[in-house]
């Protein structure tokens, strides 16, 4: 969305947010950087429309939430279950993952996002460059490029 769309106290509040963030949103931002060099762009902490997700991937339009503990509290299910309306409607893909999974049962936090990005990335390259840029920096990124291959 153009930045004129957003309202100031939306993107007062992402930059705030931006500046803590629970292990299970550190461990997903350690994952969803390891795909950059495949193409994959994802903010953190990003104002769409009136809410702030945790990531989005704008030109692909997905967004990873990370549920943690505040997710459980009565009536918060509603209000994700809005949100996630909302986004959908804007066309975006919304995937939610459990803080705990992020950081303890990583294939089954980032199963569905792999399924999801899959066909949005570039083929990685062929030939390494020898600074490393094209080497696989995470297993779930090799598991990604061996499930790409035909």
């Amino acid at each position: 969305m153009p930045h004129s769309n957003i309202e100031k106290r939306t993107r007062s509040r992402a930059r705030k947010l931006r500046k803590s963030r629970t292990l299970g949103e550190k461990a997903m931002q350690d994952y969803l950087r390891a795909l950059r060099p495949l193409g994959a762009h994802f903010r953190r902490e990003a104002p769409i429309g009136p809410y702030v997700v945790d990531f989005a991937w704008l030109s692909a339009r997905i967004v990873v939430e990370v549920d943690g503990a505040s997710h459980r509290l009565p009536g918060r299910a509603g209000q994700d279950a809005r949100r996630d309306d909302f986004l959908r409607s804007q066309g975006f893909t919304v995937i939610r993952v459990n803080d705990a999974d992020a950081v303890a049962n990583a294939e089954k936090a980032f199963a569905p996002i792999e399924e999801a990005v899959r066909p949005y990335l570039k083929s990685p390259s062929p030939n390494p460059s020898p600074q490393g840029g094209g080497e696989s920096r995470s297993a779930s990124r090799q598991r990604l490029e061996r499930n790409s291959s035909p």
